[in-house]
């Protein structure tokens, strides 16, 4: 029985790194139906900035290990600014009724990303120094031990959630979002600048692909090739809980998650494989999802 909690309670753990990861991926998806092609990619840019900044950091001020953390809310502004430039400059230009160009163009995207970083940064595997938070440890009754690391994740998974769907439900901003989403030629009509919107949306989504990045880099290693990888977590997760659900995609994500470590209990190479079984299974029983609604 213990083992069986375990396994759940890791699953678990797992799932709210998955769901960070489809977040980013739900929201611009529920906002303006873009489906980014890229969002693994763009999460490993986000990694791999980090890395990058953390390592500047080190070398102007060595002593003072804190100091990536306290960073982190001036990486998640930068992060919004990228991507509120990258809608209205780029992605803007491709939307409309017919999916296929703006697919084409992030996964343009994703190759000039894939090999950017392979590039600058080889394909060595890097992560990011978390001050010995990725190792540090918690019991809990039953001589159940968790990671300090994964169990934030998860926190901060359930409360991004909460936090998207409160902004979308009780806020200016989110009823605008909900707007374009349900009608955009009445929406126009009625004064709402859909494009600006948009880049509000794609810059929102760009601040969870960061923290994802960020928190991806800090569990374990990361590498130029995986974007591929995340992507497919994500969108796995996406489906299984409803296109453009908040409350589905983490409840997709904590599925997959639980999923993957039942199967790394059978044999440790069939956990990723069995996720994908049941992502399949799923997809021919309900392939609307198990929350079939959209943000709007």
């Amino acid at each position: 029985m213990d083992m069986l909690l375990q396994t759940v309670l890791q699953g678990a753990l797992l799932g709210g790194l998955y769901c960070l990861f489809a977040l980013g991926l739900s929201l611009m998806y529920g906002v303006m139906r873009l489906t980014n092609t890229a969002q693994g990619d763009f999460i490993l840019l986000g990694s791999f900035t980090a890395i990058a900044v953390i390592a500047g950091l080190k070398i102007l001020a060595p002593e003072n290990m804190w100091l990536p953390l306290l960073l982190s809310p001036l990486l998640l502004i930068v992060a919004f600014g990228f991507g509120y430039v990258l809608q209205r400059q780029v992605l803007n230009k491709v939307l409309g009724k017919d999916p296929l160009p703006s697919l084409v163009v992030t996964f343009g995207l994703s190759i000039v990303i894939q090999n950017l970083l392979l590039e600058v940064f080889s394909a060595d595997p890097r992560s990011i120094e978390s001050a010995g938070l990725n190792t540090a440890s918690l019991q809990i009754p039953g001589g159940i031990t968790l990671g300090v690391l994964p169990v934030l994740i998860l926190f901060l998974a359930i409360t991004t959630t909460f936090g998207l769907q409160w902004m979308f439900n009780h806020t200016a901003l989110g009823r605008g979002f909900r707007a374009v989403s349900d009608d955009l030629e009445i929406a126009q009509l009625m004064g709402l600048n859909a494009k600006r919107l948009y880049a509000y949306a794609t810059g929102i989504a760009f601040m969870l692909i960061t923290m994802a990045g960020v928190l991806q880099g800090m569990r374990t290693t990361v590498s130029p090739s995986d974007g591929p990888m995340l992507l497919l977590f994500a969108f796995e997760a996406v489906i299984i809980g409803g296109m453009g659900s908040f409350w589905g995609t983490l409840a997709g994500a904590l599925l997959l998650g639980m999923t993957q470590q039942i199967g790394f209990r059978f044999d440790p190479g069939w956990g990723i494989w069995f996720g994908h079984i049941v992502f399949l299974l799923l997809l021919l029983v309900r392939p609307q999802g198990l929350f079939p609604k959209t943000v709007g």
